[in-house]
């Protein structure tokens, strides 16, 4: 489970929707935000590693990642979806969503 916290951009900044994530190492993570949906079955984000440098952008894999949104006493977490069926329910819905402005490779 990792902490996170919405970096907010004001109307003069345009750019990407970042997300800072802490991980149990204590470690941060920027992730740029894609998409964001709501269910029945809970809340659910689509996050790309975000990099300042873009030669560090073209190493990377480019995998799409999807976690859920779990509020806590402290805030909301981000956490692993463990069901393999909400899993790729979600992941389908988001692919439809993100297919209009993205090339998705499914495997």
């Amino acid at each position: 489970m990792c902490d996170f916290e919405e970096v907010e951009l004001t109307d003069e900044e345009y750019g990407p929707d970042l997300v800072t994530v802490e991980d149990e190492d204590g470690v941060t993570h920027t992730f740029e935000k894609l998409d964001a949906i709501e269910t029945e079955k809970g809340r659910f984000v689509a996050l790309l590693p975000f990099y300042e440098d873009p030669t560090e952008m073209l190493q990377d894999d480019g995998e799409l990642i999807i976690l859920e949104v779990q509020e806590d006493g402290d805030g909301n977490m981000l956490v692993p979806i463990e069901d393999d069926d909400l899993f790729d329910e979600i992941a389908d819905i988001f692919e439809e969503r993100l297919s209009e402005y993205y090339e998705i490779d499914s495997q």
